[in-house]
């Protein structure tokens, strides 16, 4: 009998990884794998040596191959992964992880989150939509997703959580776990540890862009997020009107402080002037003009887009169908900018700047 290595790559490709849920194949953390006879040895990389699921995986491992190959003769060592930056990434295999956060409430931050997602996911990207929002998760009514519960899957031991779906979009929220009626009464520490959960014990894909949905303000959900996990960066919405601009500057300098170091990389101007349905082409705007441009100034970013009032808006996330989904061209028009400004200013700053790192001092 003659073992071929694809087929011993092709069983381990069934082996998952409990930190990511993305097989050790993709994961590259099989090397140097050898043949010699009915000898099949190669070594696991991991990220920790310490990890509870390491004897369960060293067992996942041989269980594929001798399944394939029963009369085989595995050995498995193991080894640190080498790519510290990979070891010490709580998701390395997200590429980009985007915070879209706001000074106060009500400026259309959500809308502006779930939108993005959708404008990045119809530019061919692979995306995940994260609601952190968690005194106020908006993203089951936005998406049409009451009433749905994720799925808890075991993983060597571990229980990890099996985001749901929209449009090919993973999506994970506090309004998934909750009633719709249930207020959200949590501490500091609890709120840390929910977003944590977020991030640790759900089984994300392979990812270009993750999209985090923060609440208003500087608070415990903002501080744990750049933490736990290397934000991108950060993009910021904001209205015209002053109000919101005074309190965007103080949410944009929290991410922008020495110990945080989180790039802006934009800002999006949300209902910038109201535009009525049977007059297209006229433009009110009730909220004055010029917020988005100063915020963007002020942070050494750009102008990523300009949304208008229209009541298509309101409505589509009212019925749990985004309005980039929808056929009004103004507003389609507006959140498709917003989505191809945001990618090339993350390729700039990932061209131009160093990997953020996370945040280890305590705040």
């Amino acid at each position: 009998m003659k073992i071929e290595k694809s087929k011993i790559v092709e069983a381990l490709s069934r082996v998952k990884d409990p930190q990511t849920g993305q097989d050790i194949v993709t994961m590259n953390m099989v090397e140097s794998l050898e043949i010699d006879g009915l000898n099949v040895s190669f070594t696991l990389a991991l990220s920790s040596l310490d990890s509870p699921s390491k004897s369960k995986m060293n067992f996942a491992c041989m269980e594929a191959i001798m399944y394939v190959y029963p009369e085989a003769n595995v050995h498995v060592h193991n080894t640190l992964k080498e790519d510290n930056a990979a070891a010490n990434n709580t998701l390395p295999h997200v590429k980009n992880i985007i915070a879209v956060a706001s000074g106060k409430g009500g400026v259309g931050k959500s809308t502006v989150a779930v939108n993005l997602a959708l404008g990045l996911k119809a530019l061919g990207a692979k995306v995940v939509l994260i609601d952190a929002d968690l005194y106020g998760p908006s993203m089951p009514t936005m998406l049409g997703l009451q009433g749905q519960r994720p799925k808890v899957k075991d993983v060597y031991g571990q229980a990890k959580i099996e985001p749901l779906k929209y449009e090919g979009i993973q999506v994970m929220s506090m309004g998934f776990i909750i009633e719709p009626e249930q207020a959200v009464v949590l501490r500091g520490p609890r709120l840390a540890g929910v977003i944590r959960q977020f991030f640790n014990d759900c089984l994300w894909e392979q990812l270009d862009y993750m999209i985090v949905d923060l609440p208003p303000g500087t608070g415990d959900v903002q501080l744990t997020l750049v933490q736990t996990v290397p934000v991108t960066g950060t993009i910021m919405v904001t209205t015209p009107q002053e109000v919101a601009l005074a309190d965007a500057i103080k949410g944009m300098n929290m991410f922008l402080l020495p110990s945080v170091n989180v790039p802006i990389l934009g800002v999006v101007e949300n209902m910038s002037w109201f535009t009525p349905a049977e007059l297209p082409n006229n433009k009110y705007h009730i909220f004055g003009k010029g917020g988005g441009k100063k915020l963007a100034k002020m942070s050494n970013s750009v102008l990523l887009g300009q949304v208008p009032i229209v009541q298509s808006i309101r409505e589509a996330g009212d019925n749990g169908k985004p309005a980039i989904l929808g056929d009004e061209p103004i507003v389609k028009n507006a959140f498709m900018e917003v989505a191809k400004n945001t990618l090339r200013q993350i390729a700039v700053r990932n061209e131009l700047k160093n990997p953020t790192q996370r945040v280890n001092v305590k705040m």
